[in-house]
């Protein structure tokens, strides 16, 4: 198995193989716009896992790098997957400089409760204090 090199260097990304993925081979994005994507990116800490020189795996952190962090858009291209690849990659986010000492972590998965229970994650304690504003069908519905 070829080694996963993982980097949070912007200018590496591809933004169109991320923006692929996620519009068409989601749940969670779907249909989302690529404008939305670059946006997103700009503004949150991605990791993103290479194989020589072509991204194969990424991973969104929101976070103010004090208190809290929401771990987002995680995803490895199915021809990769089943190698350890998002192990590496959620080894990577965790051991980041500027995500540790915070209070809260948080994600939202609707199929990979194993992969991140890995790395602590469980339900939330207090899930009577947890709200949301969910707008599912929010790229759909854009212009």
């Amino acid at each position: 198995m070829e080694e996963l090199r993982i980097t949070t260097e912007a200018a590496e990304l591809d933004l169109q193989l991320i923006h692929r993925f996620l519009s068409e081979q989601t749940y969670w994005a779907k249909a989302i716009p690529f404008a939305v994507v670059e946006r997103a990116v700009a503004n949150s800490l991605c990791f993103g896992g290479f194989l020589g020189k072509r991204q194969v795996a990424f991973a969104r952190v929101i976070s103010d790098y004090a208190t809290f962090a929401n771990l987002v858009d995680v995803f490895v291209l199915p021809e990769h997957r089943g190698k350890g690849y998002s192990k590496a990659l959620m080894n990577a986010v965790f051991a980041h400089p500027q995500l540790q000492g915070l209070r809260r972590f948080t994600l939202a998965t609707g199929d990979a409760h194993g992969l991140y229970a890995r790395f602590g994650f469980t339900a939330p304690a207090h899930p009577q204090t947890l709200m949301e504003r969910y707008a599912p069908d929010v790229y759909t519905a854009m212009p």
